[in-house]
């Protein structure tokens, strides 16, 4: 049986004098591509229910130790958050902003988790790993 998974995810990243904006709702968008995003003074402000594009890409890039780092660096409770490179997501990459924020400002997500828990949710994204592959649970 597959578990469902109710998850609040707030997206937010400034937009520059030197940005358009519309570049930017499509840095977020494309890696959340279900997200409402609303344009709010000098930043995007998006709301998304899952993220599996998301989880795709980690993947995809073979990021999925790197990504659980991340969020579990961060987990508080039942919700945890990341930054993400705008430029990287321009390209419908995922990298995780750590350190300095970049000249241009990070995509920063917060996510809620409301059903199961956020470790199980986590485990959802991105799977734990043994040498770089998922590992599956049921395997």
């Amino acid at each position: 049986m597959s578990t469902v998974y109710s998850v609040d995810v707030q997206i937010t990243a400034p937009v520059n004098d030197t940005e358009v904006t519309d570049r930017v709702a499509d840095a977020v968008t494309n890696l959340f591509p279900g997200a409402e995003v609303d344009h709010e003074h000098g930043e995007i402000v998006a709301t998304a229910h899952e993220m599996e594009t998301l989880s795709e890409s980690l993947h995809r890039q073979e990021i999925l130790d790197t990504a659980r780092g991340a969020f579990f660096e961060d987990l508080r409770g039942d919700t945890f958050s990341f930054d993400l490179k705008k430029q990287a997501a321009f390209q419908g990459v995922v990298n995780f902003a750590v350190g300095d924020p970049s000249e241009l400002g990070d995509i920063h997500v917060r996510v809620r988790v409301n059903e199961p828990d956020a470790e199980s949710y986590i485990d959802h994204v991105a799977p734990p790993t043994k040498e770089g592959k998922p590992i599956d649970p049921d395997g």
